[in-house]
C-alpha cells in the first residue's frame, strides 16, 4: 500500500452528508468487487460519531489507477472532489479499519434451535430481544446486493500501530487484520 487518494464530499443543500456517503460507499463496494477484490483498503480520516465527509482509498498505484479508470463515480462527480493519486507519506502509523456486526437476538435463537441446544419456547425466554447488543459505531446504510433489504455496515477504526500488517480486504475495503497507513 504505497498510494492513496482522497474523496471529499461537497456540501449540498438537497442531500445530507450521510446520504451522499451512503451512495458513494455503495458505488465503491460494487467497483471494488468488480475490479480489485482484496486489494483496496479504505479509511475515514474525519471519523467521529459519524464517518464524516472524507473517504480515503488505499492501495498500490496500479490498483488505484485501475479502480479509478472505471466509471463507478458516475452520478457522484458533482457531489465530490477527488484528489490525484499520491504516495503515502514516509512517517505514518497504521490501523485496521473493520466491519463490526452485532448478532441479532433472532439469529441467536434460530441458531440455538437449529443446533438442538434449545427448543423454540426456551429460546424465546433465554434469548429475549432485550439482550441484543446495540452498536454505537458510525455506519453506512445501503441495500444488500443479495436480497435488496436495507442494511447497516458498522465501521470501527482500530488503535494505531507502528508496523503494518499485510492481508486482504473485503469488498467493502475493510479488514479485521490488514492495516492501512493512517495520517
Amino acid at each position: 500500500m504505497d498510494s492513496y487518494l482522497d474523496i471529499h464530499l461537497l456540501p449540498d443543500p438537497e442531500f445530507e452528508e450521510q446520504q451522499l456517503m451512503n451512495a458513494l460507499f455503495s458505488k465503491l463496494h460494487r467497483a471494488i468487487g468488480a475490479t480489485s477484490p482484496g486489494q483496496v483498503g479504505i479509511s475515514f480520516p474525519g471519523v467521529a460519531k459519524r464517518l464524516g465527509n472524507h473517504l480515503r482509498l488505499h492501495g498500490t498505484a496500479q490498483v488505484l489507477d485501475k479502480l479509478m479508470a472505471q466509471p463507478w463515480l458516475q452520478g457522484m462527480k458533482d457531489y465530490c472532489r477527488i484528489s490525484e493519486r499520491q504516495m503515502v507519506p514516509s512517517n505514518v502509523r497504521y490501523m485496521a479499519v473493520r466491519r463490526v456486526q452485532a448478532k441479532s437476538a433472532h439469529n441467536k435463537r434460530q441458531r440455538s434451535i437449529r443446533k438442538g441446544w434449545l427448543n423454540a419456547e426456551e429460546a424465546l425466554t433465554k434469548i429475549p430481544d432485550s439482550r441484543q447488543r446495540q452498536l454505537t459505531l458510525p455506519y453506512i446504510e445501503m441495500k444488500s446486493l443479495s436480497n435488496g433489504n436495507p442494511m447497516r455496515v458498522y465501521i470501527e477504526h482500530s488503535s494505531l500501530r507502528e508496523t503494518p500488517v499485510t492481508g486482504l480486504f473485503n469488498a467493502y475495503g475493510l479488514s479485521a487484520t490488514a492495516t492501512i497507513p493512517w495520517f
